[in-house]
């Protein structure tokens, strides 16, 4: 015993420590901390930070859109960050099997799996089809510029059409400057008409598109490649994937700004419109680009932290990651709304009519801002491979999230021998669910799943959460524990925001998400109720977890009455805790049995008794859960 024991500190993250060695040798912990928080830059920082977060800023007031951004990231993305990062870190566990602490909740980790399956599956499509736009803009003349193609119809206008002396039809210079809303441009029909060959209907999925489903494989296979050792590899693979795309932010940000109009466009962008403070929309965008953007209650937070050292200082983390996150979106806006300017200026037209959110700007507005540039495909290939890597670097952690959960799940070694093969499974699952989204209406679906499969339910999820940790198994007991971490408790400041503030704001964005509801539509495409109900069902797949587990949890608790069910089901497992037990102090201590000492006392009469015997008693200890005493019986 020990022996053990001297390992224990030998591994654990202990003042004076100074091997480099995992902690949780079970488990494995992250290489270092930079791994960690690269890890988890990558994690936050997604494709909303660049074709989300610079529209709705426009949209919303410009610069007096910063005001209510930066109020609800102090008041509820930091606070809900730390709370996720702490949580995970605490037990060590995925987002399955941190519910020890309070059984009954469980559900909210098998929320969290579906939504993180369906962000999965269509997340990885986005980025294939970032990957087709990658390798098509290996060429001297990008095929979105002219007019000339197989593709293009009668009603397509270039912009470079006249310019370059092309041998297209002559432009007509009034459906240029006046009419640019009607206008078809080449990158839309290059979009529509090649790319994805768009079918009239969701229902009508026609063939799939061969070229997007090769490389949903390769995206498939480089997500594969860069987890198949876990933390250990993904840890090395996000020095580049977390880093390389500032690199290319600022390169097409100072190529921006030196072209003429980008002034206009970035002037556009920050420009504040102070009377749109007072709109609760500003607020509700705000609030609910926030949460979404920190990717809260999606369970990565939870997984990724579960890997760190037990005494890391996840509170500075926190703020270090949400800070990093939120100032990316505000430098992609710059980089956006300075080509935007420069291409709204060529067209004569104001920016508000060449902006776009979504697919809408990263496949077609910003892709035919690039073709007035020199060199126009290698800043083509610039901005895709950007694309990629800040796809890449959600996607891992949302298939991380979901092997590890299975493995901390299972728990035995034999699973924890072939985590490999577990992560090869759920690769080649999403790979099979993601087909159908390649087909002709593949973008309908996809759209379907990121309105719905992620959208309230998330807020759903995130607001029990702090409503199980806070008040049933009750914050004074988790700021115990976090200080037992830390060795500090809380500040103050977030004590009251996770008990007060910020379930409000979580309340406040639900409200707003159903009062602000519209149907789904896809340009001048409505979709029809049928698939609507189906969104519908996607988002209440993950809740419904929750109550359903619930009374599954009750229902195999001991008690003689539905209270006493109810309060044993609520009550902190035996298990809760600390993962290693050189970490198990305080109320976590094991704790002797009656039994056990007066067999210790027997031990001590007879140093001779066999070795076998002393295992024996080793095995007696139980690891008491908040300062209570177990006894257990010879199977355990």
């Amino acid at each position: 015993m020990a022996e053990k024991c001297s390992e224990g500190l030998l591994n654990g993250a202990v003042p004076g420590e100074t091997g480099k060695r995992d902690e949780n040798l079970k488990r494995g912990n992250w290489g270092n901390q930079i791994e960690f928080i690269l890890t988890s830059v990558g994690y936050a920082v997604g494709l909303g930070n660049v074709w989300r977060f610079p529209y709705l800023c426009y949209r919303n007031g410009g610069g007096a859109f910063m005001f209510p951004y930066f109020i609800m990231l102090v008041f509820c993305g930091i606070p809900l960050f730390f709370m996720e990062l702490s949580f995970g870190q605490f037990a060590s566990q995925g987002c399955l099997g941190v519910w020890r602490i309070s059984p009954m909740f469980k559900g909210i980790g098998y929320g969290m799996m579906v939504v993180s399956t369906y962000i999965g599956i269509y997340y990885n499509v986005v980025i294939c089809i970032a990957f087709y736009y990658f390798f098509s803009s290996m060429t001297r003349v990008l095929p979105w510029t002219y007019c000339n193609n197989p593709w293009n119809t009668a009603d397509c206008t270039g912009v470079l059409d006249v310019t370059n002396g092309s041998t297209a039809s002559p432009v007509n210079f009034t459906q240029i400057f006046n009419q640019t809303l009607k206008r078809t441009s080449p990158s839309e029909e290059y979009w529509r008409r090649y790319v994805l060959k768009l079918s009239d209907d969701i229902g009508n999925l026609g063939e799939v598109r061969l070229p997007l489903l090769g490389c949903l494989g390769v995206s498939w296979i480089v997500v594969f490649l860069c987890l198949f050792k876990g933390v250990k590899s993904s840890g090395k693979v996000v020095y580049f994937t977390a880093t390389f795309p500032y690199v290319v932010l600022t390169i097409l940000f100072v190529r921006g700004i030196t072209l003429e109009g980008a002034v206009t466009g970035i002037m556009y962008y920050l420009t504040p419109q102070w009377d749109k403070i007072l709109n609760a929309k500003v607020w509700g965008d705000a609030a609910s680009q926030i949460f979404y953007s920190l990717g809260c209650a999606w369970g990565g937070l939870i997984t990724m932290a579960s890997y760190n050292k037990f005494h890391n200082n996840c509170y500075r983390d926190s703020i270090i990651i949400s800070i990093t996150n939120c100032a990316t979106s505000v430098y992609a806006g710059f980089v956006i709304f300075s080509i935007l300017g420069f291409m709204a200026n060529h067209l004569g037209v104001d920016v508000s009519k060449v902006a776009d959110h979504g697919p809408g700007l990263a496949f077609v507005a910003y892709p035919e801002a690039l073709t007035l540039l020199p060199i126009s495909p290698l800043w083509s290939v610039l901005f895709f491979f950007m694309l990629i890597l800040l796809g890449l670097g959600t996607q891992f952690c949302l298939l991380e999230t979901l092997v590890t959960a299975v493995v901390d799940e299972v728990g035995n070694d034999w699973i924890i021998r072939r985590k490999t093969f577990v992560t090869l499974a759920v690769a080649v699952v999403g790979f099979l669910l993601g087909v159908p989204l390649t087909t002709q209406a593949g973008i309908y679906w996809l759209l379907l799943m990121d309105n719905y499969a992620a959208s309230f339910s998330l807020v759903v999820i995130s607001c029990i959460m702090c409503v199980a940790i806070m008040y049933v198994y009750g914050h004074r007991n988790y700021f115990k524990d976090i200080e037992m971490m830390l060795g500090f408790p809380p500040p103050l400041f977030f004590q009251i925001c996770w008990r007060f503030i910020s379930p409000v704001i979580i309340f406040f964005i639900l409200v707003f998400t159903v009062i602000q509801y519209r149907p789904i539509s896809y340009n001048a495409y409505v979709y029809p109720t049928w698939a609507i109900t189906i969104g519908f069902l996607m988002a209440l797949s993950s809740v419904i977890c929750i109550p359903i587990y619930a009374v599954f949890c009750i229902m195999r608790s001991e008690g003689d009455s539905l209270l006493q069910r109810l309060k044993n089901a609520t009550r902190p497992s035996r298990e809760w805790g600390p993962a290693l037990l050189e970490h198990r102090t305080g109320r976590y201590a094991p704790v002797l049995s009656s039994s056990t000492e007066s067999q210790l006392e027997v031990q001590l009469l007879n140093p001779e008794k066999p070795k076998s015997d002393e295992a024996g008693m080793a095995v007696a200890i139980t690891v008491g859960s908040n300062g209570s005493t177990h006894s257990q019986d010879s199977k355990i």
